[in-house]
């Protein structure tokens, strides 16, 4: 038998890549050629277009969704294509929005969080907003069962769980790690449930023991707007568990679910926090000025009404997040992401004041008279 006089016989290599217009070698990075400007992706760009457009003929505007975010990865984001197809992509999620259009094949069914939060907004008094929610709470994850058993298909996400609830259940015992586990997972599946409307692609979410859980994004938000909505589905679901915690604890008499209630308000409303990469930070980038004053506004009224230094703590972080970042704020301002974040911090605020039965608790709102 005859030897090949290479050392790797089996490595074959790619020639060179050569522009079909001038002929000029290019560099698998490219985008597009550095002498004639040709796309290098073309061929590709106009087979994505044709599916954009017969998604969108045939209503399904989050597959076309889809596609053109496909596309912008293949365009330089300096050109005027890259441009074009970004405005459609906000159009496109717009109304997504506003017409609640059923996803497509391999999306999955969603609610409208935004008109709920704006229904919510009106609702007087903390009882009333709390029996509210509770039927809220309800309905909301009953539909979005299908979703939630999904993401426990995926074996880094199951795992993952299972060890965090492990390491909780040394330190607390099983009913609260299971509990506390549960709501981590549910907001994390708000994201996912939002950017699966919006056709972007991500992981699924990956526990890591003692700190949370997180979800990488493979594909990024156009623009603030979509920014804020996929930022504030997390507390948007993580507050619904909250409240179906609480009413656990109250319908089977387990104070270990209260106190689930109890951290996953305190953990949402923490990460309503305008900072970094938390999520009230990316639903601050939609807001304008006046809108962001009026948020910190209401995390100060919440932290008076619950009596809580940690709530008042983080009202003044957003307010010093609104003076040093006023400069990037948005110029028209986002409505229903200034409803639903005012939503979010009363819901999560009265969730983090749920009484815990056997444990002293701070003197907040719902501390038994006896106790207050």
């Amino acid at each position: 038998m005859s030897r090949s006089p290479y050392p790797y016989p089996y490595v074959q290599y790619a020639p060179p890549l050569l522009c079909p217009q001038c002929g000029t070698e290019l560099s698998p990075a490219l985008l597009s050629c550095p002498k004639c400007h040709r796309l290098v992706h073309s061929e590709r760009l106009n087979q994505l277009a044709a599916e954009a457009k017969a998604a969108a003929d045939a209503g399904d505007l989050t597959g076309a969704q889809v596609r053109w975010r496909e596309a912008l990865v293949l365009l330089p984001p300096e050109s005027r294509q890259h441009a074009v197809i970004r405005e459609r992509v906000e159009a496109l999620g717009r109304a997504i929005e506003t017409r609640g259009v059923r996803p497509g094949p391999g999306a999955q069914p969603h609610g409208k969080p935004g008109s709920a939060a704006g229904k919510a907004a009106g609702v007087g008094g903390g009882i009333a907003l709390l029996l509210w929610k509770f039927k809220f709470a309800a309905v909301f994850l009953l539909t979005k069962g299908k979703l939630l058993l999904l993401g426990l298909t995926k074996a880094s996400t199951l795992f993952s769980m299972l060890a965090s609830i492990g390491a909780y259940w040394l330190a607390f015992g099983w009913k609260f790690a299971v509990g506390l586990v549960l709501t981590i997972y549910v907001h994390e599946m708000g994201h996912v449930s939002k950017l699966l409307r919006y056709g972007m692609k991500a992981s699924a979410p990956m526990f890591i023991p003692g700190l949370g859980a997180l979800i990488m994004l493979k594909q990024h938000p156009v623009s603030p707007r979509e920014d804020a909505r996929i930022g504030l589905a997390g507390p948007t679901w993580g507050l619904a568990s909250a409240v179906v915690a609480y009413a656990v604890s109250l319908a089977i008499g387990w104070p270990s679910w209260a106190a689930t209630a109890h951290v996953a308000g305190w953990l949402n409303f923490f990460n309503l926090t305008p900072v970094w990469q938390l999520d009230g930070s990316r639903g601050f980038r939609a807001l304008s000025n006046a809108q962001r004053w009026i948020v910190v506004g209401g995390m100060g009224v919440m932290a008076l009404v619950a009596q809580d230094a940690f709530l008042g703590a983080i009202a003044a972080v957003a307010a010093s997040r609104a003076v040093v970042d006023r400069a990037n704020a948005s110029k028209e301002g986002d409505r229903p992401m200034l409803y639903l974040f005012l939503f979010l911090v009363a819901g999560c605020a009265l969730m983090s004041e749920v009484p815990v039965p056997g444990h002293p608790g701070r003197g907040g709102l719902f501390q038994p008279v006896g106790q207050q």
